[in-house]
């Protein structure tokens, strides 16, 4: 049968999120991956009006909108999971439910994204993953979106399998823009994960960045062009993370160019002057300790531009310098640790803001990983040392990342495979607990002291009394905020107190002559005795005189409070 002409064809995208080294797509963000299929599509003919996106939780919420994968011409599936992860927002599709797209779809179907790498029972630690077609017509072994341009232009009929280039790149980025108007998030609760380039000039054993060849870059007005075009459709929360260093955009790799960034970051605050979220992922500590001025000047630079509770993940990997040898790791703990005190000199400030104490604006995340060769009981005290160096220099973290590793073929450890990881599973989780008890918790208050203001906290989901949130950011913070508040809403807190990988927050300014017991209690220092009394005198002309009336308690509510006035944060949910 002849496929329909490009202008008639009708095209699915299925988004099955996507999680990668230097990459991600579980809601609330939009990875790259459909956006840019959709620009590829457009720009083979089909019109916009003949392509529908659904992510994956969609199609579990809604079977109905199962009718758009059965009677499109083309249904093009995007997902993969190349790190393991736990996720809020989105549940990332299971082989099962990716086969039964394909069985689903009437016309032809065409499999793309991370996913291409292998695939295992759970997206989880300690696994090998394997490679499977999942029964779709056509598996995009070079870039799905290129694939999905081939495939057009060929009729539905076939594609060489082939790695897109940035000139293709300049015209799908703008192009699939309008894609996201179709997120179930869309506009308010929707973050857009930018690619500033692919590839990785270094070669650990486990990663799968470097299977995407060396790095490639995209220049400055290119990734500017792209916000604008993200910005037109109503996006206002970005993040630079898909890229293996930031400090190296614009440079051959290694070597960091201020200038770039300032070109990048500076037009992306003149395209998108009203943007809520700019924030970053992976930036490598060996571009720091082998060029340390240039870097600290770029930090600076994205320092100047990004928006408060930023966060720089650092790949250390392993603090064990025989499993460093063994993975070609790139830098030693002592370095990493230069590379901690760099970040937090040159960025690690918080703003001027007279509505309260912000976040930093740029701290470092230090990601570990377990079960690599060379691994032995000794590594996890080399990672705890270091961590403990880290806080008793008095340095912040935005947080700490500890994984076991996933094994996929074209990686050096497909050959060792999982078996450390599971022969160190029960010392794993050990090691893991404790940290969270050592370092994340103190590290958490040290980087949110009480009443550290967090605005924009979108509320999720209810438990046990608590309504629990985040903000739209990269690593976002998970806020409890005492009392089942209405979902979907969006509210400034004030941080009390802190859990291993969580706060606990008020609603910012607190109205004392409204605030429930609750509230008040999760003040540092209120009691339900002092609770009492407040709600006893009420009603108050300020938080000083709440405090004069509480005198005993010497308690300062003026940090998270401001008398008979109403939530001024707390926003719709449309």
């Amino acid at each position: 049968m002849t496929a329909p002409a490009p202008a008639d064809l009708s095209v699915t995208i299925v988004d099955g999120y996507v999680d990668e080294p230097a990459h991600f797509g579980v809601p609330p963000y939009i990875s790259t991956y459909p956006r840019f299929t959709a620009g590829a599509l457009v720009d083979a003919g089909v019109p916009e009006s003949g392509i529908t996106y659904h992510t994956i939780d969609e199609l579990r919420e809604n079977r109905r909108k199962w009718a758009d994968v059965a009677d499109a011409d083309l249904m093009i599936y995007v997902g993969g999971m190349t790190v393991p992860g736990k996720y809020v927002g989105g549940t990332p599709a299971e082989p099962d439910e990716v086969r039964e797209l394909a069985w689903t779809a009437d016309g032809v179907t065409l499999l793309g994204g991370p996913v291409r790498f292998g695939v295992g029972d759970e997206n989880a630690g300690a696994q090998e993953m394997e490679r499977d077609d999942l029964d779709y017509d056509f598996v995009a072994m070079g870039d799905v979106e290129a694939a999905a341009f081939d495939l057009v232009e060929a009729g539905l009929e076939g594609f060489g399998n082939r790695i897109r280039d940035y000139d293709e790149v300049t015209r799908w980025s703008s192009m699939g823009a309008f894609v996201v108007e179709q997120h179930p998030n869309h506009p308010d609760y929707l973050i857009a994960e930018l690619e500033t380039s692919r590839g990785c000039a270094y070669r650990c054993s486990f990663c799968t960045e470097p299977l995407y060849g060396d790095p490639d870059f995209r220049s400055a007005p290119d990734v500017v062009s792209e916000v604008d075009a993200l910005s037109d459709h109503g996006v206002a929360h970005f993040r630079i993370g898909r890229q293996a260093d930031i400090l190296a955009f614009g440079g051959d790799g290694e070597a960091p160019n201020p200038d770039a960034l300032r070109q990048l970051y500076g037009g992306i605050r003149e395209v998108a002057p009203d943007l809520e979220t700019l924030h970053l992922d992976n930036m490598n500590p060996v571009t720091i300790t082998d060029y340390p001025e240039a870097s600290r000047e770029g930090i600076r630079i994205i320092a100047e531009h990004n928006t408060p509770g930023d966060t720089a993940a650092f790949g250390l990997e392993s603090a064990d310098p025989e499993v460093r040898e063994a993975n070609n790791l790139l830098v030693s703990a002592e370095e990493c640790l230069d590379a901690v005190r760099v970040v937090n000199e040159a960025a690690g400030w918080r703003p001027d803001d007279e509505r309260g104490t912000r976040l930093p604006k740029l701290l470092p995340g230090i990601n570990l990983v377990h079960g690599l060769e060379g691994e032995t009981e000794e590594t996890f005290e080399h990672n705890r040392r270091f961590l403990r160096d880290v806080m008793d220099e008095g340095l912040m973290l935005r947080r700490v990342n500890i994984r076991q590793l996933m094994a996929f073929e074209g990686t050096e450890m497909a050959e060792t495979g999982a078996q450390l990881a599971r022969d160190h599973k029960k010392q794993f989780q050990r090691y893991k607990t404790k940290v969270r008890e050592t370092v994340d918790r103190p590290m958490l208050e040290r980087v949110m002291p009480p009443g550290t203001v967090l605005p924009d906290v979108h509320l999720e989901y209810h438990e046990r009394g608590t309504t629990f949130g985040r903000q739209l950011g990269t690593y976002p913070i998970l806020v409890g905020v005492p009392g089942e508040r209405e979902l979907g809403r969006t509210v400034d807190v004030a941080v009390v107190d802190w859990g291993h990988r969580s706060v606990t927050a008020v609603p910012y300014p607190l109205d004392l002559n409204g605030a429930s017991m609750d509230e008040l209690t999760a003040i540092p220092g209120v009691g339900k005795g002092t609770a009492g009394d407040i709600v006893v005198n009420r009603p108050y002309d300020s938080p000083e005189e709440a405090s004069d009336a509480v005198a005993a308690a010497d308690v300062d509510l003026s940090r998270f409070a401001a008398a008979a006035a109403p939530e001024r944060g707390e926003k719709g949910a449309d």
